[in-house]
């Protein structure tokens, strides 16, 4: 029994920690500014996008809300990263696609894929998209005109303190200014 005990404990305690890693962890040893063409430069820690209905504004990678009256905790919303760069929207002019994170004060880490939409300016965020909760993002891939991002998951029927390790992609395309799903 004691056994058991202690191998739940040991999941629990390794399940923090992946989450926990997920949320803290940056590629700040990148550059992820990228140019758009006229001499501009995205810079998808820099920019606002659409999330749940909100308007969200990184400054350097994060973005703090304070409570609202539906809500006692703050919303904290952060760069995560896995940025890939192309033409998703084949307008001539190179956009950023990548991976947000927020916390809204509970036990959850929501986990959602953006763009920033190059415009010869500083560019436009899209509405981001929802991936999944206290997933751990993989890869990010430009293919055939369709963003993919890949992370590992759990299955729907698995607490959330079971590491994920179920591989999942998603599909993702730019309509105009829209960042759009593709059900496959």
């Amino acid at each position: 029994m004691k056994k058991i005990i202690i191998g739940i404990i040991f999941v629990i305690i390794v399940s923090i920690i992946v989450i926990y890693a997920l949320g803290v962890y940056k590629f700040d040893f990148m550059d992820n500014k990228v140019s758009s063409g006229n001499g501009a430069v995205l810079d998808p820690k820099n920019g606002t996008y659409q999330i749940e209905g909100s308007a969200v504004t990184l400054k350097d990678g994060i973005s703090e809300q304070a409570p609202t009256s539906e809500s006692e905790s703050k919303t904290t919303t952060e760069y995560f990263g896995n940025d890939i760069t192309g033409d998703f929207n084949n307008d001539g002019k190179d956009d950023v696609a990548f991976i947000l994170t927020q916390e809204t004060g509970g036990s959850g880490l929501f986990v959602y894929v953006a763009v920033l939409l190059g415009d010869g300016k500083s560019g436009v965020g899209t509405k981001a998209v929802y991936l999944g909760d206290r997933i751990a993002p993989q890869t990010s891939e430009f293919r055939d005109g369709e963003i993919i991002m890949n992370y590992a998951d759990r299955k729907p029927d698995e607490p959330f303190a079971v590491v994920p390790y179920v591989g999942v992609s998603k599909y993702f395309r730019v309509v105009g200014s829209e960042l759009l799903e593709i059900v496959k």
